[in-house]
């Protein structure tokens, strides 16, 4: 569950590969393949991120690419390739279809410009004339059409292949107030079947022949049909922040601040700065250069370089994401700049995900609708962790000096154990008065019927050897949990120990611990000390004892060699005070399990013991 999430969208940054892309004109289409082409200068941070990992990444330029850059970094968290449903490829859409509306109508559009009774009703709605109305580059338009702008006074309207109407106009001619004002008028002549998608102020400024649009651009969007996760985040008290023009394209609604931008480099200043404020809830940010200034004006260049800006700064937003916080980054549509159309392109998205919840390495595949990303955010910000109730309680076992029992974890791991085996061991396990019994996952539903609270249950995860992945442990532990054992015994990644990988296997044990512990129940972690170095034992004590482990455990069982007086000793001296010590493999008699205790141990397991 997170605090806060970061929701960035790279305003165009789509990957191609839409399966209706065709029916858009845009087959072929592939903005990340188009930057890529440019150099092949790493994007090391976004690489992290998962952004070269994910399906379906089959453009020559890519392949080329990641084949150039050799070993790429491997993904932090998870990342997925997604489709958008919605009948549409602009902004607005897009946007809504991310915040969870899926729109079945297209937006209207006027490949020939605005017709006469749309244009009558705009000129009687703002007293104006207007120039060109026609489908039209911004840049080309008031580079054509600027000077009699100047001369007349009156407004630049256009279009373009998305759903919008434009109005440009030089700002010593109408002034922003005023032509913010014109835009207003608009929005509200341009409803009903003619409700285009935004009303666009696009101001500018300079002389006949070097025009420049400013950064005062200002979008009048279409309201959203129902509400949106802002409107629903709102309404539950969390804070929804915008930074860039998400405002614009949400009309304002479901948002707790605003804070405008004048490009790329200003927003993610802003999102850097955000990240130091302590709020609870969404910063939904826009980057929105990417469309406006380098895709719509088939600038590779100029897209390649705002990306590398980006990747270096995503670095500096790495490091800042706190325990509590969810990093989330995507697009809302493609704008190839490689083609020759200046238009937004029909593609899929990516979507890289890091954090809290989120911090396992993780292949989502592709998924069906930007909305799902609105259910990520949501499940993030407002979802609850149960924990279960254990009958007996966990951890609840308090050891009795003259019932060397009541240490023992009496276990049967074989794997021709059934379960009459696992009954009667329960039913002995009671009347000896045991810590719990150990069993293999699969039974954990049917000790827990059996035992009615008679003896606690628990299991193994990453057992015997402990190479399965973090994720995979985790899925274990936390099903093992919500089928009813109260304590997980965990092998670590000891391949990764030979390795050196010792932040992995730190990360691994800390996540487990974190869900194991969210659950109520506690956690053993194996290191199998037979395995080991004690230079490497040493260092696994302080990795399970910052890692909040409850118990530190010799041996599987199943390795070359069980518990030893020796490293029970070791482990003792070199733990934390609260983390306790299991000793279990070959501990047959009550005299070797009095004499790890003695020197140490507060569990043992054991298969024999009391028989």
């Amino acid at each position: 569950m997170a605090k806060r999430v970061f929701l960035i969208v790279l305003d165009s940054f789509g990957i191609g590969g839409a399966p209706d892309a065709a029916k858009f004109n845009d087959e072929g289409s592939n903005t990340l393949a188009a930057v890529l082409s440019y150099s092949n200068e790493p994007f090391t941070n976004l690489a992290k991120m998962g952004l070269f990992s994910i399906d379906g990444e089959t453009d020559p330029r890519i392949t080329e690419y990641k084949k150039t850059n050799g070993a790429l970094p491997s993904p932090i968290g998870a990342y997925a390739r997604v489709r958008e449903v919605s009948a549409g490829k602009d902004s607005t859409i897009g946007h809504w279809e991310i915040a969870g509306i899926i729109s079945d109508k297209a937006q209207p559009t006027y490949p020939d410009g605005f017709p006469e009774d749309v244009m009558k009703r705009l000129e009687e709605a703002t007293g104006k004339k207007y120039l060109c109305n026609k489908p039209y580059s911004g840049t080309d338009v008031i580079r054509d059409y600027g000077e009699e702008h100047i001369k007349t006074g009156n407004p630049i309207i256009y279009t373009s292949a998305d759903s919008v109407l434009q109005i440009a106009a030089h700002e010593e001619v109408i002034p922003l107030e005023e032509l913010y004002d014109i835009c207003k008028k608009a929005r509200e002549v341009m409803s009903g079947d003619d409700a285009v998608g935004r009303v666009i102020a696009r101001p500018f400024v300079g002389e006949p022949g070097n025009f420049t649009r400013t950064a005062n651009r200002h979008d009048f969007s279409l309201p959203a049909p129902s509400s949106t996760m802002l409107d629903l985040l709102k309404s539950e008290g969390y804070d929804v922040i915008s930074i860039g023009k998400i405002y614009d394209l949400f009309a304002g609604r479901g948002l707790t601040e605003s804070n405008p931008t004048k490009g790329n480099t200003d927003g993610i200043n802003k999102t850097i700065e955000m990240m130091d404020r302590d709020f609870n809830g969404l910063c939904f940010v826009n980057l929105v250069d990417f469309d406006m200034k380098y895709g719509h004006r088939n600038d590779i260049e100029g897209y390649a370089t705002a990306m590398h800006e980006f990747d270096d700064a995503l670095g500096t937003i790495l490091e800042k994401l706190g325990k509590d916080d969810l990093l989330i980054i995507t697009a809302d549509h493609g704008c190839d700049p490689s083609t020759v159309s200046t238009d937004h392109s029909r593609e899929c998205i990516p979507l890289l995900i890091y954090g809290s919840g989120y911090e396992i390495p993780c292949n989502m595949g592709e998924l069906t609708g930007f909305n799902n990303i609105a259910g990520i955010v949501l499940t993030s910000l407002m979802s609850r962790k149960y924990q279960r109730d254990f009958c007996p309680a966990a951890d609840t076992n308090s050891p009795d000096p003259d019932n060397i029992m009541s240490y023992v974890d009496l276990t049967n791991l074989k794997t021709v154990a059934t379960t009459d085996d696992i009954k009667d061991l329960i039913d002995r396990a009671a009347s000896l008065g045991t810590a719990s019994v150990c069993i293999p996952p699969c039974f954990i539903k049917d000790a827990v019927r059996y035992s009615a609270g008679r003896v606690a249950v628990c299991t193994v995860i990453g057992f015997p050897n402990g190479y399965q992945t973090t994720g995979a442990k985790i899925y274990e532990a936390e099903e093992a949990c919500d089928n009813g054992a109260s304590e997980i015994d965990m092998v670590i990644n000891i391949n990764f120990v030979k390795s050196g990988r010792y932040d992995e296997v730190s990360d691994e044990i800390r996540l487990i611990a974190e869900a194991v512990h969210s659950k109520g129940a506690i956690l053993k972690v194996i290191i199998e000390t037979c395995d080991l170095t004690e230079e490497e034992k040493v260092r696994l004590c302080r990795i399970v004892s910052g890692a909040k482990a409850d118990f530190i455990k010799t041996s599987t069982g199943f390795g070359s060699a069980g518990a030893k007086v020796e490293d029970i000793v070791l482990m003792k001296k070199n733990v934390d005070p609260e983390v306790r010590i299991k000793a279990a493999g070959g501990i047959r008699t009550e005299e070797a399990a009095k004499e790890m205790i003695s020197n140490g141990a507060s569990r043992i397991g054991a298969s024999k013991l009391g028989s």
